[in-house]
């Protein structure tokens, strides 16, 4: 079973910055299709950002120019730094590792904006 660890969840004011990662095992992270997605109260999970194991990155429409997905292959780790943040990035973010057909899900963590 894939192990995804996530951190860097928390309370941030309008306007700040978080960094949530993300780590799994070397032998997943060198094929897998790496990402970030969200899910608010009320609302269907939604992707974030991807990175493939090349580097390729995708991101949504309300998140592209503030938040900026990468990985650290020596780490087995993804990040995504999040700035400008405001009251709608308020979700629980969820690491998800795709490969072919297969993924996997992270616990969740917790972002609130707020102030």
């Amino acid at each position: 079973q894939v192990q995804l660890v996530e951190s860097g969840g928390g309370l941030v004011e309008p306007g700040g910055s978080l960094r949530l990662s993300c780590r799994t095992s070397a032998r997943i992270f060198s094929i897998a299709v790496m990402g970030w997605y969200r899910q608010a109260p009320g609302k269907q999970r939604e992707l974030v950002a991807a990175i493939s194991p090349y580097g390729s990155t995708n991101y949504a429409d309300a998140v592209k120019g503030r938040f900026t997905i990468s990985r650290d292959n020596a780490k087995n780790t993804m990040y995504l730094q999040m700035n400008s943040l405001n009251s709608e990035d308020t979700a629980v973010y969820y690491c998800n590792a795709r490969r072919d057909s297969s993924q996997s899900w992270g616990q969740g963590t917790q972002v609130t904006v707020s102030s």
